[in-house]
């Protein structure tokens, strides 16, 4: 889904450099998402790649440019005579609102049941009543394939089962962007496939704007309607998967591609 001249970018990342001391790990980033559009993003360890989902979460903070999501800015705020400012918390909290992201490690409350880790953040978050609370989570969680699993405690599901909780406790929030950072690595090869059914059906079912970090080629290929290559926090190379993946113009990415081939 290109993102034409006209359309608003749900997602966009205007001159982002992000350092680590002396290393730079984002370098004066340009990139804009389109609403609905599906962005897989690929590289090599160290590219950047996680990066950008955790300053798009703002579980980083930046070093230069600005980031901006649904036409309004992550990172800075209208101060006084309408001079842009460092965003407070407030207003990173409100633009946040729009952000889901689902981690590597599934991160759940190991004493509460699936359902109560789907209900935690609407109600104390949100601040949605409990009945309402209950009932989105039921649903969520019927959504990812769990619908008989609600008073199950992570103990007592798989690693995929935990991390489909995972994605239903950031559905719960109605993002409108999810942002899914190596969810299959924490898995058993047997396991992933039923982690990367639930992504696709919601790419198939919901309006939902995804940027994925993977290492898992072929769903990136099937799944994508982007790919991007990142290499020394920049992009080095974007396009169609099909683009990417049986025509690289670059030599980085054909090397890349190569490697994980062989790996595999």
């Amino acid at each position: 889904m290109p993102l034409s001249d006209a359309a608003q970018p749900l997602v966009s990342f205007k001159d982002v450099t992000k350092r680590y001391g002396n290393f730079t790990v984002l370098d004066n980033l340009n990139l804009d998402v389109a609403p609905g559009e599906k962005v897989a993003i690929i590289g090599p360890s160290g590219s950047g790649k996680s990066t950008l989902l955790r300053v798009l979460m703002t579980l980083e903070g930046i070093d230069e440019g600005q980031i901006y999501v649904d036409g309004e800015s992550l990172t800075h705020m209208p101060g006084r005579g309408g001079l842009l400012v460092p965003a407070n918390d407030r207003h990173i909290r409100k633009v946040r609102g729009k952000i889901g992201m689902v981690f590597q490690s599934f991160n759940l409350f190991p004493h509460m049941t699936a359902l109560q880790n789907v209900i935690e953040a609407p109600v104390h978050v949100l601040g949605m009543n409990a009945k309402q609370a209950r009932e989105r989570a039921a649903d969520l969680l019927e959504l990812v394939g769990l619908g008989a699993k609600l008073e199950h405690y992570p103990s007592q599901l798989s690693g995929g089962q935990q991390q489909r909780v995972a994605i239903a406790r950031a559905l719960a929030m109605r993002p409108k962007v999810m942002l899914f950072d190596e969810v299959t690595s924490a898995l058993d090869p047997e396991l992933c496939g039923e982690v990367l059914n639930v992504i696709r059906k919601l790419g198939a079912e919901h309006k939902l704007t995804m940027l994925m970090v993977t290492h898992q080629m072929g769903f990136a290929r099937e799944f994508a309607d982007r790919v991007c290559f990142f290499y020394k926090g920049q992009i080095h190379e974007q396009g169609s998967p099909s683009q990417i993946f049986e025509n690289p113009q670059q030599e980085r990415t054909c090397a890349f591609l190569s490697a994980v081939k062989e790996a595999n």
